[in-house]
């Protein structure tokens, strides 16, 4: 690639900067107005090889052609350390979303990790944390006892929507821990977040907006952290 040796001009901040506040002074946002061929032996690129690259020897140009099309050079070192901090993310949110369903109590983030390091588990470049954290849970029931912890919701219906819509309700509720039939129907339950939304629009829906949904809590957990033996 006749445009390869151009690719090692701007560090990572700079790409940021420029490309998210389309900053207008170069020299803010570079290291260097020099493109180099290789720039741990500080070999400058040659006008010759600079014109055959880029149509011009001009650096001003050349740099503002690498910060719109250039691709981030990223060292080894470096690399493990961003797959090391997401393997960390990941942990975190499995760790913040999960606990062990027999006693409700959440692991700890070290303990996610080490569950992680068991099974494996690859971080991947080209997915969110989020979207891997829920691939990680997935993964991790095989091994240890852990689940999304639940939502703790009360459910408002008006009398006469109340038993009707109860029936729909229920593949959505996992746990219903009271309820009430006076001039309406209160429920307290226990539901997977992932089914908030459904739950949220089915009330909306069927009641024309007269029944109601509050969340009391976001995780049903247990004081103290889980241990894994």
């Amino acid at each position: 690639d006749s445009k390869a040796p151009c690719k090692h001009l701007i560090n990572r901040h700079a790409i940021f900067i420029c490309q998210l506040h389309r900053e207008k002074d170069l020299d803010e946002v570079l290291q260097t107005s020099s493109v180099f061929n290789n720039v741990s032996k500080g070999q400058v690129a040659k006008k010759d090889d600079l014109s055959k690259a880029f149509g011009t020897d001009d650096l001003t140009e050349i740099c503002k052609q690498i910060l719109a099309k250039g691709e981030l050079q990223v060292s080894d070192k470096e690399r493990q350390s961003q797959l090391e901090t997401s393997f960390r993310d990941i942990a975190t949110i499995v760790a913040e979303k999960c606990v062990n369903p027999e006693t409700k109590r959440p692991y700890t983030v070290n303990l996610i990790e080490r569950a992680m390091k068991d099974i494996h588990y690859s971080v991947k470049a080209n997915k969110s944390t989020k979207q891997q954290a829920l691939e990680v849970i997935r993964q991790l029931k095989e091994s240890i006892e852990i689940q999304r912890a639940h939502m703790r919701l009360r459910l408002v219906l008006p009398a006469k929507d109340g038993k009707r819509l109860k029936e729909k309700l229920k593949p959505l509720l996992k746990v219903v821990e009271s309820e009430d039939f006076d001039d309406q129907l209160e429920m307290v339950c226990l539901v997977d977040p992932g089914c908030f939304r459904e739950i949220d629009e089915l009330i909306r829906c069927e009641t024309k907006g007269k029944g109601s949904l509050e969340v009391l809590s976001l995780k049903d957990v247990e004081e103290g952290d889980e241990r894994l033996e």
